[in-house]
């Protein structure tokens, strides 16, 4: 599984990881099938199960949405040792931004941490180690 923490209204980090895990994807070939790629929302007020489907979708890589309720959310983020908060950018209470950690998780299939990348890691890195561990 490849597991990032993120929200659909994010502006910069989260596209352009989900764009970098479609390419890895996509560079897997008859591999990509034993990869689950998984995005799990830090924003449940707005990050609908419907807007979720819709905003992964667009990557074209088999990425599955999850959300929860907040306290699930909270429980999840802590097991995973990743920091997100509520960073409002005006008066509008429904106008804000998330701070958030920005790694990619890999996990093998027993659901066993095995690495993480950093934001900014090129998808063509992550697919010569993920192509790696597919190999043993």
């Amino acid at each position: 599984m490849l597991v990032f923490f993120g929200y659909a209204n994010c502006p910069d980090v989260c596209p352009m990881t989900l764009s970098e895990v479609s390419a890895a994807m996509a560079g897997l070939g008859d591999a990509a099938p034993s990869v689950q790629p998984l995005f799990i929302s830090i924003d449940p007020g707005r990050d609908t199960p419907m807007v979720l489907a819709e905003f992964v979708e667009v990557f074209d890589a088999g990425i599955i949405g999850l959300s929860g309720t907040p306290d699930q959310i909270s429980r999840t983020a802590d097991s995973f040792h990743v920091f997100y908060e509520q960073a409002n950018t005006s008066e509008d209470a429904t106008d804000y931004a998330m701070s958030h950690s920005s790694q990619l998780f890999l996990f093998d299939p027993q659901a066993v941490f095995v690495t993480s990348w950093q934001y900014g890691t090129p998808a063509e890195d992550i697919l010569a180690e993920l192509g790696g561990y597919l190999e043993q």
